[in-house]
């Protein structure tokens, strides 16, 4: 099998798919790998490095688009790589559909086999390619966060744990899941007070039973969220619903309870975002203010860290990647069905009703699509 990497190129988005040891097991394992000069140059990975790993490099994205059956990335194909994509190819990547009419246009176009990270399952129901990414982006929200924050910034002026006499800021995180979790890891650390909500009241009781005592959970309604909006300093979108549009929580109405200078992240942006009047941003300009909040919309956060987070996630790929080339993409999905959870679309239909019916697009069957 010919697996292709290309260098990313959405903004500031500095990981790779495949680091030299993943190239070393597939070449000994009888694959090609074929790798965009400076590839891996965000990761302080070299050339060279991916040389004497059996990669080939190539010095164009089109030679390795052409050259290869299998596109392994990071992020979802940006406009100037859709004229590379052909029918026979598999991408396996992040592509959060729901969030782009157009990203889903062009892939319906390609008629490619679109394999995204996001939807990928373990046995469990979890979603293992997701939660590397989803750790990072919470703790590293809470960090810009406390940085919008400052004055010089724009924000309120606050320190996020205050002093002894001065209180610390209050911080509201929507959605328990791993980006929540994370982000009230790090805010309750940090010293604020934390409301974490969600709709589930048993992860209610686990997230009650895991984090400190500073971290109160509340249970989310279109009320509640609205009473608690004029107390917080920061507010964390982080929800999701697999494969879907994120759902609308605050409103560009209930930005009018926010005290100016306050801050909101939407870890959910790359889903459409959980606030109305959010939208997606980059690392060169990441924020824009709307009735006095700051909105910070960065679309690929765990880009910031490739250090951390390009080993964070081809941990998690990898294993998938080996399967795909081994055993071809049928098989591979054929006998992993959390695997095949993640073929969102080929041939121009999508398998995700999520996607396909808000966008009126083809529905197709992956058992059919598999035979």
């Amino acid at each position: 099998m010919n697996i292709g990497v290309p260098r990313e190129v959405k903004n500031n988005e500095n990981r790779v798919a495949v680091v030299p040891s993943g190239v070393e097991t597939l070449t000994k394992a009888g694959h090609a790998v074929f790798v965009e000069v400076g590839a891996g140059l965000g990761t302080s990975l070299t050339d060279d490095a991916y040389a004497a790993a059996g990669a080939t490099l190539l010095p164009a994205a089109r030679e390795v688009w052409v050259a290869s059956d299998i596109i392994c990335k990071v992020k979802e194909p940006q406009p100037e790589e859709f004229p590379f994509i052909r029918p026979d190819h598999t991408l396996f990547t992040y592509f959060h559909f729901a969030a782009s009419r157009a990203l889903s246009d062009a892939m319906q176009e390609a008629r490619a086999a679109c394999l995204a990270y996001e939807t990928v399952e373990a046995p469990d129901g979890t979603l293992p390619l997701l939660t590397p990414m989803s750790e990072i982006a919470g703790k590293m929200a809470m960090q810009e966060a406390a940085k919008y924050l400052e004055k010089p910034q724009g924000g309120r002026g606050i320190l996020l744990g205050g002093i002894p006499g001065v209180p610390a800021a209050h911080v509201v995180i929507l959605g328990g899941g791993v980006v929540g979790i994370n982000a009230a890891k790090i805010a309750a650390g940090m010293g604020a007070n934390v409301t974490i909500m969600d709709i589930n009241l048993e992860r209610l009781r686990y997230l009650d039973d895991v984090l400190p005592a500073n971290v109160t959970t509340y249970f989310s309604n279109p009320l509640h969220i609205r009473e608690i909006l004029p107390s917080a300093d920061v507010v964390i979108g982080a929800v999701l619903i697999k494969g879907a549009r994120a759902p609308i929580l605050v409103s560009q109405a209930d930005l009018k309870r926010m005290k100016p200078g306050s801050v909101i992240v939407d870890v959910a942006v790359d889903q459409g975002g959980c606030i109305e009047t959010m939208h997606p941003t980059t690392h060169a300009v990441p924020v824009f203010t709307v009735d006095e909040v700051i909105h910070y919309g960065v679309a690929n956060i765990p880009g910031a860290v490739p250090a951390t987070s390009t080993y964070a996630l081809t941990n998690a790929t990898f294993p998938y990647l080996l399967a795909l080339a081994n055993k071809g993409v049928k098989r591979a999905l054929r006998e992993d069905a959390g695997l095949a959870k993640g073929l969102n679309a080929a041939d121009g239909q999508f398998f995700l009703a999520e996607v396909a019916q808000p966008f009126g697009l083809p529905l197709g069957k992956v058992e059919e699509w598999l035979s």
